[in-house]
């Protein structure tokens, strides 16, 4: 894998504002990809958590919230690592959950498939619109693709995957109009908990609905903001 610095991408400094994770970049202070995703869920998926949350029980539900959002940043930052060829030499012993969830991920999605990586955790633009964090931007398998890394509790199947096919057109949309790029890849890495391995790759096809959809999420966030003024 060679890196290959041939984008400019911003610095940012991310920050919460009324429980909305805003990116100021560019001279503009803009709501992050995950932000509009939450704040314009459905209601039905709005009622399916709620429901799962009361089963669980608060504090348990919470729990496994929190734990897998500390999984998911300790094996990001792992790969993010061995990506930039920072990853010591010294944490080869290293035999933690998230550092066997990170192997899994390297060995069955990104070894032998990424030849030249642009970028890793980049920030990333849609003047006036909305901002956010990939972590990947490479040629994977010979296709210019955005690649983000997910951790899981169990196995996933396609049609879960609909709020990380947005996030992947969201940044697709936002590197092809800053850069004049045309990316027509997204790959979703995930590994369970359970050191189970998954990839799923869409095409340009699936990405352009994707991007309908999204930027009709956006319409909808920015009128929601207008109404709470």
């Amino acid at each position: 894998m060679k890196l290959n610095p041939k984008f400019n991408y911003p610095k940012s400094i991310r920050a919460y504002y009324n429980g909305q994770r805003l990116y100021d970049v560019n001279n503009e202070k803009l709501p992050s990809v995950t932000t509009i995703l939450s704040f314009t869920k459905s209601k039905e998926d709005k009622e399916s958590l709620e429901r799962w949350r009361k089963k669980v029980g608060t504090a348990a539900a919470e729990k496994i919230t929190r734990e897998a959002t500390s999984r998911g940043s300790a094996m990001h930052d792992f790969l993010e690592k061995f990506l930039l060829g920072k990853l010591n030499l010294d944490l080869l012993g290293d035999n933690s959950l998230e550092r066997q969830m990170a192997d899994q991920i390297i060995e069955n999605g990104l070894r032998n498939r990424v030849n030249e990586i642009f970028g890793v955790e980049v920030c990333l633009f849609y003047p006036h619109r909305y901002a956010g964090a990939a972590d990947l931007i490479c040629e994977y398998e010979g296709k210019l693709s955005v690649v983000d890394f997910k951790n899981s509790n169990q196995l996933r199947s396609d049609q879960w995957n609909t709020d990380y096919y947005l996030q992947l057109s969201a940044y697709q949309m936002a590197h092809n109009k800053v850069y004049g790029t045309d990316i027509n890849q997204g790959v979703i890495l995930v590994c369970t908990k359970d050191l189970m391995f998954q990839r799923f790759v869409i095409d340009s096809e699936r990405l352009k609905n994707y991007q309908e959809i999204f930027l009709r999420k956006v319409d909808e966030y920015y009128k929601m903001q207008l109404n709470n003024k």
